[in-house]
């Protein structure tokens, strides 16, 4: 099997690159921040071009005074009951209520988050339509031809991030991380994974090329559905968000194997991490908002002030910690930031693993 063939490299390049420098360059995929789309004038004599960036900021300013002059529409491109739409739910009442219009969640699920990305990225860059994303977004190319380019989107503001958890149905075997990995060498093909895209896939293959034998990988729109056939004893293991996979940890429906956080703490300070079987086996999510690129930076600048003020009220910063998630917020620069540096550490990862777009 060649991805099997290629485990050590993979491996080895993977944890590597977890230590690569936040300045790496996105290979291709980098975000471009609204500022770097502008094109500059062209043709004309002095006055001509500062009565044409006379003419672009005072239109500018006019957006971003007006807006929002309608109903915010916010897709959320996976399933209803999933983690992205926890959040969604909780920030978009008082987001609302600060802006003074209504804010409409929309559920656009499938193609791994690809189907609502897509609507998001074709809508005009005003404001008005805004999407949630998680690192499916920076993910996607290297798994789909189709995928929307990250270019197309312009980074707003990330919520959250979050810890990620290896969770089984009871009905299987394996307690903890080194019994499901001899389940998996002793019965190539025959375990399953559920891929939900984005990280739980990259989990999923960087479990399979640890093990060095095929896993059985079975692909649902999102986390929930995802999470509802383990519990169906459909799929033997899910790499999931740990504010969905919690009550049914605690309420004995799911078993978990490992933390992907660095070290142990958080919701389940007892649980293991992946990486003391497996050093360097880390994954930590994170949540966040884009719009259509080409939205003017002043404009993006208002709009991540008001996810900010939201994100810092005590009432919300509390429902959110309670759901095992942790407040991020920030500037808009700074979120970008992160698209880059993980589709960095990320996108070479599944290359070595030998994913190519399908």
């Amino acid at each position: 099997m060649l991805r099997n063939n290629r485990k050590s490299l993979f491996l080895k390049n993977f944890f590597r690159i977890t230590q690569l420098p936040r300045q790496l360059s996105l290979l291709g995929l980098g975000l471009l921040s609204a500022a770097a789309l502008a094109q500059a004038p062209a043709g004309g004599g002095a006055s001509n071009a500062a009565g044409s960036s006379s003419g672009a900021s005072s239109a500018s300013g006019s957006a971003i005074s007006a807006w929002p002059s309608r109903p915010v529409r916010w897709i959320v491109p996976f399933a209803p009951g999933g983690p992205t739409d926890v959040v969604v739910r909780v920030v978009a009442p008082k987001l609302s209520e600060r802006i003074g219009q209504p804010v409409l969640i929309e559920n656009r699920a499938g193609a791994a988050g690809n189907i609502g990305t897509e609507l998001a990225a074709r809508a005009a860059p005003d404001g008005h339509t805004l999407l949630y994303v998680v690192p499916a977004l920076v993910t996607n190319p290297y798994f789909m031809k189709s995928a929307v380019d990250p270019r197309e989107l312009a980074a707003v503001v990330q919520t959250t991030r979050m810890s990620m958890v290896l969770v089984t149905n009871p009905g299987f075997a394996a307690r903890n991380v080194a019994e499901a990995v001899a389940a998996i060498r002793a019965r190539p093909g025959s375990v399953s994974c559920a891929s939900s895209g984005s990280l739980p896939t990259v989990g999923c293959e960087l479990l399979r090329a640890h093990a060095g034998a095929d896993m059985i990988m079975v692909m649902y729109k999102g986390n929930a559905p995802a999470l509802q056939a383990l519990l169906a004893g459909e799929v033997n293991l899910l790499f999931d968000v740990i504010n969905t996979s919690l009550p049914q940890i605690r309420a004995g429906r799911a078993r978990a194997l490992a933390s992907l956080n660095p070290k142990r703490g958080g919701v389940l300070p007892e649980l293991p991490t992946m990486n003391e079987t497996i050093p360097g086996f880390e994954l930590v999510t994170w949540q966040g908002v884009v719009t259509a690129a080409g939205t003017p930076r002043e404009l993006l600048t208002r709009i991540n002030r008001e996810f900010n003020a939201v994100l810092e009220q005590p009432e919300i910063r509390q429902r959110l910690t309670d759901t095992g998630l942790e407040v991020a917020g920030g500037s808009s620069d700074q979120f970008e930031e992160r698209l880059r540096s993980d589709a960095a550490k990320f996108g070479r990862a599944l290359r070595e693993a030998g994913i190519k777009p399908e």
